[in-house]
């Protein structure tokens, strides 16, 4: 059998952040989290499997991987070819439509597009929950990016428990998430060694023990659209992550002096102008501006006037990840 498959997948922005494993190979978090996909912000793959080919191949952008990029993926295309029972390798392309290790969330979009073309190339007819679930096998945040809209991924005990769902439509709440790019240079730690360190902060207890509190408050300011309860529960949230990050051995420093500027810019448009804005920042320098789509023209010439034109990007919610062409052959 050889089969082709392409799809489209969203990066998320966490409101209530993923960061540390209790079980490192099978990426089962710390805690659950809350996001939303954001849409544009994009990952296109399309997985080919052949039994002609002698091993994987990979290109990304249009550059053939040979390094860890590669390992990443060739070991996630085991795990679906395992389900299937397929021995064939796979040529994988694929295609961003942001920069890769900016702070982007790439990993999560392109191994949730990953696993849906993967999986449908392979022949399987999966759930979305059980996709959700195989995502989350190549990178963590991957699996929120496969149900589509508000994300909520519960922590659970094992592989099947630990999956994503959606608990609200992309057109539940009109938000949009202005991203300040304050720096493009890939970051010096990735994700994946610094959930390894978060154990090492004295803090991360705490954190992981409160997060189930935050993630209900965040939930129902979603669902209820209290920009408000919101603001303080997502920064308030990103803080603390960072200040695990902060306190880790070695130490993670990913803001910038442009970081804290943006920030400090956010709260005082929000508490000393009555703006509905506030922070989050995932791994990296970036900023993600959330605020409610009747601002985004005042608030996006703001930014811009910060970061520059060319360094704010816009994202409303994202659907879910889907399958635009397939084809199999037996």
């Amino acid at each position: 059998m050889m089969g082709r498959a392409t799809a489209v997948s969203c990066a998320n922005i966490a409101f209530i952040k993923y960061w540390g494993n209790r079980d490192s190979r099978l990426r089962l978090p710390a805690n659950g989290s809350i996001s939303m996909n954001m849409a544009g912000i994009e990952t296109t793959t399309t997985v080919a499997f052949d039994e002609n080919l002698e091993r994987d191949e990979l290109a990304i952008n249009g550059e053939t991987q040979r390094g860890e990029a590669f390992v990443r993926v060739s070991r996630h295309l085991d795990h679906i070819r395992a389900l299937a029972g397929l021995g064939a390798r796979a040529n994988v392309a694929s295609q961003n439509s942001f920069a890769m290790g900016t702070g982007l969330a790439s990993s999560a979009s392109a191994f949730a597009a990953l696993t849906v073309a993967g999986c449908a190339a392979a022949g399987l007819s999966l759930s979305e929950a059980a996709l959700s679930a195989i995502a989350r096998l190549g990178s963590g945040s991957a699996c929120r990016s496969v149900p589509g809209g508000f994300a909520e991924w519960c922590a659970g005990k094992d592989h099947d428990t630990s999956y994503a769902e959606s608990i609200a439509p992309p057109d539940h709440w009109g938000l949009v998430d202005l991203i300040a790019i304050v720096s493009r240079e890939h970051k010096q730690v990735g994700s994946t060694a610094g959930h390894a360190a978060a154990d090492t902060s004295p803090l991360q207890k705490s954190r992981v023990v409160d997060a189930p509190k935050r993630i209900e408050t965040c939930r129902k300011a979603l669902l209820t659209r209290d920009f408000d309860a919101f603001a303080a529960i997502v920064e308030h949230d990103a803080l603390m992550m960072h200040a695990v990050m902060m306190t880790s051995q070695p130490p993670l420093l990913y803001w910038s002096p442009d970081t804290l500027n943006v920030m400090r810019h956010v709260i005082d448009w929000r508490e000393r102008q009555g703006l509905p804005v506030c922070y989050t920042i995932d791994a990296g320098p970036n900023v993600h501006v959330i605020t409610t789509q009747e601002r985004q023209e005042t608030l996006t010439a703001r930014l811009e006037a910060l970061v520059g034109g060319e360094n704010v990007l816009a994202a409303r919610p994202g659907g879910p990840t889907r399958l635009i062409d397939a084809e199999i052959r037996h």
